[in-house]
């Protein structure tokens, strides 16, 4: 693992100084504005958005973002999803991991890896963390999406936007989280792993043209 991220950092690095001697200009993509993610999904629905507050977006300097919670209409299991959007990444405001900011909010891993999630014809990689607050416990998936890329690996993903940064002259990007609660009184990991996992399959077909 430390070898695969020293030749990642070197890749990184070499990819990165020859960004710095192409042209500097962002290439412009067109997109749908996240707010316009439906609000009903299959099963899934989320009567209003949850906004963030203006310190915590300060923080996180994301040019678009949705944070909802869509509710199984059936079995009344919640699950939230963020997705935090970047036009460009050259000017410092660059993509938080999860693994960075839960901790600060409170919540303390313990559980974590990586995971396949199938979807139809496609399979995507993903992260995957258990993480608690007290009495509250979560299952938390998350990933980087942009530039026609999933993408789990932290360091693979910077990899890939210095590499689109000089070859695409593109380094747009977004997060995509979405977070299902373990229910208190009796409740068990497993549940809530299928209500996040079964909410991707209904919403990553909608992404792309969000998150080109």
């Amino acid at each position: 693992m430390i070898a695969r991220a020293v030749i990642l950092s070197v890749l990184i690095a070499g990819v990165g100084a020859y960004g710095t001697r192409v042209s500097g200009h962002e290439t412009e993509v067109s997109r749908q504005a996240l707010a316009l993610l439906p609000r009903t999904l299959d099963h899934w629905s989320a009567p209003t958005d949850l906004p963030l507050p203006k310190e915590a977006l300060a923080v996180l300097g994301v040019d678009d973002y949705v944070s909802r919670t869509y509710v199984n209409v059936s079995t009344g299991q919640p699950v939230n999803l963020y997705v935090g959007y970047y036009g460009s990444q050259r000017q410092g405001d660059t993509i938080h991991s999860p693994q960075n900011c839960l901790p600060g909010a409170g919540w303390q891993p313990v559980d974590g890896g990586r995971t396949s999630l199938p979807l139809g014809a496609r399979t995507i990689d993903v992260n995957r963390y258990v993480i608690e607050k007290g009495l509250d416990r979560q299952v938390v998936f998350y990933w980087y999406q942009g530039r026609g890329r999933v993408v789990a690996n932290e360091y693979a993903n910077k990899f890939w936007l210095m590499f689109d940064a000089a070859r695409l002259h593109r380094s747009n990007g977004a997060l995509v989280r979405v977070m299902a609660p373990v229910a208190r009184n009796g409740g068990n990991d497993a549940v809530a792993d299928r209500a996040a996992a079964e909410f991707i399959r209904v919403v990553f077909p909608h992404l792309d043209g969000y998150l080109p």
